[in-house]
């Protein structure tokens, strides 16, 4: 399977995840490790579909402390 669409399902499932409040705001997200043995997918994918889902100011990342969802009202 391309990369593009490995990250592209990552990026999918993770935005419906957040817009069905499966995940809700301030929750954290998997790890790394767990997102890419979930999807099968590899650290550079799980990377890419992240900052796509910063850039679009669905997540925020605390270094160190890992990804977290934002809340609507602060998009």
């Amino acid at each position: 399977m391309p990369a593009y669409t490995k990250k592209q399902k990552l990026i999918d499932a993770l935005t419906q995840r957040i817009q069905s409040g499966t995940y809700p705001p301030g929750t954290k997200l998997p790890s790394g490790t767990e997102l890419c043995a979930e999807f099968d997918v590899s650290r550079q994918v799980v990377r890419a579909a992240i900052d796509w889902l910063k850039a679009r100011g669905l997540v925020d990342g605390a270094p160190g402390a890992g990804v977290f969802v934002r809340d609507p009202s602060d998009r």
